[in-house]
């Protein structure tokens, strides 16, 4: 069904380019909507831990098949009424090549803010009372862990590999969900986090479990706004405001010295970077962190040595072993089986090969299509598309029948007949 002649090598080489940096970005095209941008279906859980109901949005990866037992990874994102637009775009941007398909669920904190993400209880900050509910953050997980996550679980096709990112308080509350509830993501992305937070209390935590304990398996990224460090003195800079002992260049210099002492641990097993951002603020960087962080975390998911693939010089041996050490890499950090490359990516290499004339290489990436998505009706379809080419005319109907069977499309019932009819 998706069989387009080339002219030539290097146009086969710019549309397989495309499709593994563009990811999955013709198919989310091809599906209808009323709607130019659809962001998220609301959702919402009575919280008998909060005693109160909490909202949250949802958002499904392109090309969802409700019948598929396909499960994704799940992204967890605190404030997601503000943040969750930011993220959508990035991963819209980066899935497929840099980002696995993941479910994204962007958390309202809209209820009571400062409650849900904060620490410890604290009466005064940067000169004045705080009138808020403060350090409710341990409340908060506990709804996360024992009642939101499940529900998630429970409703939608979930992997258990998650993400939790936060921002401002919601970085302060990620970073103490690290420390003190490893077990409950996988990566953790904390951007512009209130670490001067109760005069640095769980950055001080934190330093001393970073120190002392093992964080295997885990990810952290730390982002900084650099933009203003000094709230009343803009000659601060990220050159000198580690000098600064005011307590307005307190918040910068937490997250600094965090970060630095972060790096300083490699024997805690913990896969830490950071990042600061000299041009935005407290309330724009969240953005370019979300790209970078994501990314960051996920590099180990990029396909290595892509060329490989387009060319017709490489050895279907060593096309294998690359796709079985990829498959390896995936399942390592998963923690579960999960496939080597995106079904668009070994549909594309399948025609591809057919059109250069390397057959055993088209017919290989067809089957392992079918092998890697046995629910999908395009894989089997394409698989006859390369029977058709070969004369296989009995093949091409058996496997345009299964196309059929799964979907119960009339284009394959009308396939089916032109075959039966050569």
């Amino acid at each position: 069904m998706n069989y387009h002649g080339v002219n030539n090598y290097a146009k086969i080489f710019l549309a397989l380019a495309c499709l593994v940096i563009s990811g999955h970005t013709a198919s989310s095209q091809a599906q209808p909507s009323s709607y130019l941008l659809q962001l998220g279906m609301k959702d919402s859980v009575y919280s008998k831990v909060l005693k109160e109901q909490r909202d949250f949005w949802v958002q499904l990866p392109e090309g969802f098949n409700p019948e598929s037992k396909t499960t994704y990874p799940v992204i967890y994102l605190l404030d997601g009424g503000a943040q969750l637009g930011a993220l959508a775009a990035v991963y819209s941007y980066y899935t497929g090549h840099h980002l696995p398909d993941m479910i994204l669920v962007g958390i309202s904190n809209r209820t009571n803010r400062t409650r849900d993400l904060t620490t410890s209880e604290v009466k005064f900050r940067n000169g004045g009372a705080v009138r808020e509910a403060t350090g409710g953050a341990e409340a908060f997980t506990r709804f996360l862990e024992t009642e939101l996550i499940p529900y998630v679980d429970s409703n939608y096709p979930t992997s258990p590999f998650r993400t939790l990112i936060g921002h401002s308080y919601g970085g302060l509350f990620t970073i103490n969900t690290l420390v003190n509830h490893t077990h409950l993501f996988d990566n953790y992305i904390a951007i512009d986090p209130s670490l001067d937070w109760d005069d640095q209390k769980l950055m001080k935590e934190a330093k001393e479990a970073l120190k002392s304990r093992q964080f295997q398996r885990k990810s952290l990224f730390v982002a900084l706004g650099a933009g203003q460090l000094h709230m009343l003195d803009e000659s601060v800079t990220l050159d000198n405001v580690i000098q600064d002992t005011s307590e307005y260049s307190l918040f910068g210099r937490s997250i600094i010295e965090f970060s630095r002492f972060a790096e300083s641990q490699p024997q805690n097993g913990l896969s830490f970077s950071w990042k600061t951002y000299p041009d935005d603020y407290h309330w724009t960087v969240p953005l370019p962190a979300l790209r970078d962080g994501l990314i960051r975390q996920f590099e180990w998911y990029q396909l290595q040595s892509p060329t490989k693939y387009s060319s017709p010089e490489t050895p279907l041996d060593e096309l294998l072993t690359l796709i079985k050490q990829r498959e390896k890499v995936l399942k390592e950090h998963f923690g579960y089986p999960f496939p080597p490359m995106v079904e668009e990516l070994f549909n594309q290499a399948g025609y591809m090969y057919l059109q250069m004339g390397q057959v055993a290489k088209s017919e290989v990436f067809f089957k392992m299509g079918i092998e890697y998505y046995p629910e999908s009706p395009n894989a089997y379809d394409s698989m006859a598309d390369y029977y058709e080419s070969q004369g296989d005319n009995a093949n091409a109907l058996a496997n345009v029948t299964k196309a059929f069977e799964l979907s119960g499309q009339e284009y394959y019932a009308e396939r089916m007949k032109k075959i039966e009819k050569k």
